[in-house]
Parts: structure tokens; C-alpha cells; sequence
């Protein structure tokens, strides 16, 4: 019964939504988004950020660009530096980094901006085998903005394994594409243990999502705000959604997910014939991969002629049925809970877009809840996010009564 009630909630606010929100063109596109990363001895990254965005609407009710809201992987940052002129200064707020540029940027214009992030808990250490260490690295993405091509360039020294496949530009495994609205792209880097000062206590499983109980307060104080306003037509039903969406019904924000992955490596290298050593995946004369295929393992296969593989639970790697060069890969991990949405977990935009964007379409009825920026408008800020403060909610009502 409760999912019952909950699909139908969920269908009537997307009706609503459909028939009440008026679909905008695009205002914004990101000609090159990319990052060089390179990893400290302390086992911190330095990621260099480099945008080239383009203006694409600075007219009524959208207005110039004068900052950007770009997604970091987590709150512990240890330090942000502008790197050009453009930037002017930055502010950090939980899992976001908000640039001030220099100046209004408007229709046409393209904004090129850099800035560094040096940023900590990026790593699982002994995550898929015993002695290794992996950073996983997911650049901010953007839920109402296409990326035309977005570059990923990884420092390699010390490396020992990479996913997905790439190219290697000297010293640098570099990752090209191309993102669509709302898309992620996902990169990892393995390095032996003593590669770095890797700390067991900051291994990324454990590290906080920069949420307080002070900003969760804030937010639902502000949501209450936004349902008054509104007059509860559209309010209520975005309003109770929400409620079910973000955890109140007791849902923890993660869940533990297994992945097995069916790996079978090949006899002998196949670029210079060397014959493979127990337990490596390069060879160590011409450093080409030994890995012969890749198979992801779904629980529906588990159910049917996979069932062996059920019994790796543990992260590590496992020799699997008769064939000396077959091996299950488990990696067992928290992940959010697709039932505990945190939209501010990483992603990113201009003043007027940010990640998970249906979450905020109260149709600027919530404008007070509004605290400055690049744009007008409620969507000036992530309502349901967590950047929400309380401060800036009574700023803007006060404002709003002068």
C-alpha cells in the first residue's frame, strides 16, 4: 500500500510538473570542461579546473553570468585558488565551490576559467585487492547543461592499474568525451599501497557528505516557507514528494553494493609474448594489459549459471572454476540508497543550475528563499539542497518586507 501511495505521489507531482513548468531553451553550453589531476605525497589530489562556457541566453528573467556552481567530489577541501584573471575569488559551501568571476559575462561570450582544488578522503585503500589503493573521481556534472567535450587528465606515476580504457599522453592517462544533460563520467586510478602517504581513516567510504544537522534544519525550515507561499496547489504535493524522497521515512542514505566482475587473462602477453606472471594484469616487459575480457556479473545471472560467484562477498580477487586464468573481481562498497535522494552530493552549474534539477521547480513561488548569485529566480540557489542557511533565508525575507 505505501508504494502504492508513494508511485502515485510521484506520478501526479510529475504531471504537474509536465503541465505547469514552462520548458526553457538552453541558456548555457560548456565547450570544454576539464581537469588535471596529480596526486601529493600526502595521498591529497590536486585538481586543476578548466572551463570554457559559453553564454547562450543573458536576456530578461535569465540575466549574465557573474558565477558559476561547480560540483567537488566532498567538503574536505583543503585549500581553492583562482588561476586566471577571470576568477575573481571563490567560495566554498559544502560539496560545491561557488566562482565569482570577474565581471557580467552575456549572450556569446565564453568564459574561461581556471582554478585549483586541492582536495582530501579521494581513495579506498585495499578496495578491490589486498595492497592496492584506488581513487575513483567523478568531475561535477550538470543536470540542465551539455558538456561538447570534457577531458580528464591523470598524473600516472606510480599507477599500476586505470579504468575505463584510455590514452596515454606521456606521463598522463587521458580520458575524452562528450556529456549530455544530467550524465556522469567515472575514472580510477590504483597505486600499490606505500605509492603514497595513504591514511586507512581517509578512505572515501568513511568520509561525511559536508551536510550538518544545522543545514538539514535550515532546508526543512525553508521548504515549510515555500509550501505557505505558494498557496499548496503545486506546492503540496512537490512538498510531500520531497518528504518521501529525502530520507524522512527513515531510510539510511547508504547501502552496501556488491559488484563481481568475471575476469579472464590471457596465457601469454599478447604484444610481446612474455608469459604471464600469478597475479598481474600488465606485463612487465612491454606494460601491455593481460586482461583478455571483462564481464560484469548481474543478479539475474547470479540466479542462473553464475551462482558460484555468489559466494565472494569479500573485495578481492578469486580464482573461479577450472580454468587457471578465470578470476572473480568482487568489490563491495557503500553507495547512496537511490530511495535517500541527496541531490547536492556532487554536481554543478551557473547561478541558475545545479544538479537534480526537478527538485527545485516550485515555479519561483519560493523566491524569497533565494540568496543572491549569477541569476534571478528561485533557482538562483538549490532550494531542497543543503545550501540553504538559515541566514540567508532571513536576509531574503527581510528584503522581500522592505
Amino acid at each position: 500500500m505505501r508504494n502504492k501511495i508513494t508511485g502515485f505521489l510521484v506520478s501526479l507531482l510529475a504531471a504537474l510538473i509536465l503541465f505547469a513548468v514552462p520548458v526553457h531553451a538552453d541558456t548555457d553550453e560548456i565547450l570544454r570542461y576539464s581537469v588535471f589531476v596529480d596526486v601529493n605525497k600526502d595521498a591529497t589530489l590536486n585538481l586543476h579546473y578548466h572551463f570554457e562556457w559559453k553564454v547562450l541566453d543573458s536576456g530578461p528573467g535569465v540575466g549574465p553570468v557573474t558565477w558559476l556552481k561547480i560540483g567537488i567530489p566532498n567538503s574536505h577541501v583543503v585549500s581553492v585558488t583562482p588561476l586566471n584573471d577571470t576568477v575573481d575569488h571563490i567560495n566554498r559551501s559544502g560539496n560545491y565551490v561557488e566562482v565569482y568571476l570577474d565581471r557580467e559575462y552575456n549572450e556569446g561570450e565564453v568564459i574561461g576559467a581556471d582554478f585549483l582544488v586541492v582536495q582530501d578522503y579521494m581513495y579506498q585503500v585495499d578496495k578491490l585487492k589486498e595492497g592496492e589503493t584506488v581513487y575513483s573521481f567523478t568531475p561535477g556534472w550538470f543536470d540542465d547543461i551539455k558538456v561538447d567535450e570534457l577531458n580528464i587528465a591523470w598524473k600516472n606515476d606510480n599507477a599500476v592499474a586505470f579504468s575505463p580504457e584510455c590514452e596515454i599522453d606521456s606521463d598522463r592517462n587521458v580520458w575524452t568525451t562528450s556529456l549530455s544533460k544530467g550524465e556522469k563520467f567515472t575514472v580510477t586510478m590504483t597505486y600499490p599501497n606505500d605509492a603514497y602517504d595513504f591514511d586507512l581513516s581517509k578512505s572515501n567510504d568513511s568520509s561525511d557528505s559536508g551536510d550538518s544537522v544545522a543545514d538539514k534544519i535550515a532546508e526543512l525550515l525553508g521548504s515549510l516557507l515555500c509550501l505557505l507561499m505558494t498557496g499548496g496547489f503545486i506546492a503540496f504535493p512537490v512538498f510531500i514528494g520531497y518528504l518521501l524522497n529525502r530520507g524522512f521515512k527513515g531510510n539510511s542514505p547508504t547501502i552496501q553494493k556488491t559488484t563481481r566482475v568475471k575476469i579472464t587473462y590471457y596465457d601469454s602477453c599478447p604484444g610481446c609474448g612474455a608469459p604471464r606472471k600469478e597475479g598481474t594484469k600488465f606485463c612487465e616487459y612491454c606494460g601491455k594489459s593481460l586482461i583478455k575480457s571483462e564481464e560484469t556479473i548481474t543478479d539475474e545471472q547470479l540466479k542462473k549459471e553464475e551462482k558460484g560467484a555468489a559466494a565472494f562477498t569479500k573485495n578481492g580477487e578469486y580464482r573461479y572454476g577450472s580454468s587457471p586464468n578465470t578470476f572473480i573481481r568482487v568489490s563491495s562498497v557503500r553507495v547512496p540508497n537511490p530511495h535517500y535522494h541527496k541531490p547536492s552530493s556532487s554536481g554543478g552549474g551557473r547561478g541558475s543550475h545545479h544538479s537534480s534539477c526537478v527538485h527545485s521547480s516550485c515555479a519561483c513561488a519560493c523566491a524569497c528563499a533565494c540568496a543572491g548569485g549569477g541569476r534571478a529566480g528561485c533557482t538562483t540557489k538549490d532550494f531542497y539542497n543543503t545550501d540553504l542557511k538559515l541566514a540567508s533565508l532571513a536576509k531574503a525575507t527581510k528584503s522581500k518586507h522592505e
